[in-house]
């Protein structure tokens, strides 16, 4: 079966959801991911601190997906986030505003959320028990099996929206290799298992968190392009999600205790992602069309 990464033939509305680590993906002094996605027809908008409805976004982390999707306030928070058309980023937008609501809603945690507590082995509570809801990364109810109860119910929204594509982009990596296995594990998780039975084209996973763990010998030389390595990409005619190296901590941290991605680490990213990103719309569509 052939993979189509052709980018869209027209504009598309895209808005993504970060704080500081996709704010600097974004920018066209570092990762360059907004001016990549504008030349291939994205037309690109972001939140970040102090956007929406109650400064939500502020809150990025697991927990708080949750508030944003399904919350008591969810309807007020979408309203808004797909219809935003500001660059609050520093980034070039050289495409018109093609008008209506953004169609692909891109969301991610900063790397902090990577510091998972608990075990894989966690069971999954039911939603109305589970205390992450609206909780962040500091919380003692940030664990695997409460992450996963929250991306589990996401579904429950997602499923009802088919009209748009929603991008979880996994969350950075640290350095400090204390819970490192066990954003390994749910990250991988995301990938491979949460959309198993998800019938539907309209949802998908990329992993920035795989593709910062390996790099070229240093934090600022990446391995784009490289056959070892950890890689999210379109290689050899086929979507590769590949963990060539056993590494789960970030490679690119900008400077040592601050584990902010580099800009190598970010023009890797941006240069595996957009491929991918046009697969995931490709499919999408295909699907919405049946």
């Amino acid at each position: 079966m052939s993979v189509n990464i052709n980018p869209p033939e027209k504009p598309v509305r895209l808005i993504f959801a970060h704080r500081s680590c996709g704010r600097n993906w974004l920018e066209d002094n570092n990762g360059r991911l907004g001016i990549t996605l504008a030349a291939n027809n994205y037309y690109v908008s972001d939140t970040y601190f102090g956007w929406g409805p109650n400064s939500i976004g502020d809150h990025t982390y697991t927990g708080h997906w949750w508030t944003w999707f399904r919350g008591p306030g969810s309807e007020k928070i979408l309203e808004a986030l797909y219809k935003e058309d500001k660059a609050i980023s520093n980034f070039s937008r050289p495409l018109e505003n093609p008008g209506g609501e953004n169609e692909i809603i891109m969301f991610k945690s900063c790397y902090p959320n990577s510091r998972m507590k608990g075990t894989p082995d966690d069971s999954v509570p039911p939603i109305d028990e589970n205390p992450l809801r609206g909780l962040g990364y500091d919380s003692e109810h940030h664990t695997v099996g409460n992450a996963k109860g929250i991306y589990i119910d996401l579904l429950d929204y997602f499923k009802t929206r088919r009209d748009k594509l929603f991008i979880v982009i996994t969350a950075p990596p640290v350095s400090d290799p204390e819970l490192s296995d066990n954003a390994r594990y749910f990250n991988s998780w995301l990938v491979h298992e949460w959309l198993k039975d998800y019938p539907y084209k309209n949802v998908a996973v990329w992993d920035f968190y795989n593709v910062l763990t390996s790099c070229g010998g240093d934090n600022n030389t990446n391995d784009l392009g490289s056959i070892s390595g950890n890689h999210h990409r379109f290689w050899n005619g086929e979507i590769q999600h590949v963990v060539g190296e056993n590494c789960n901590t970030n490679k690119y941290p900008v400077v040592p205790g601050d584990d902010h991605p580099s800009r190598a680490g970010n023009v890797k990213a941006t240069h595996e992602f957009v491929s991918v990103l046009n697969y995931f719309y490709n499919e999408w569509r295909k699907d919405s069309a049946k």
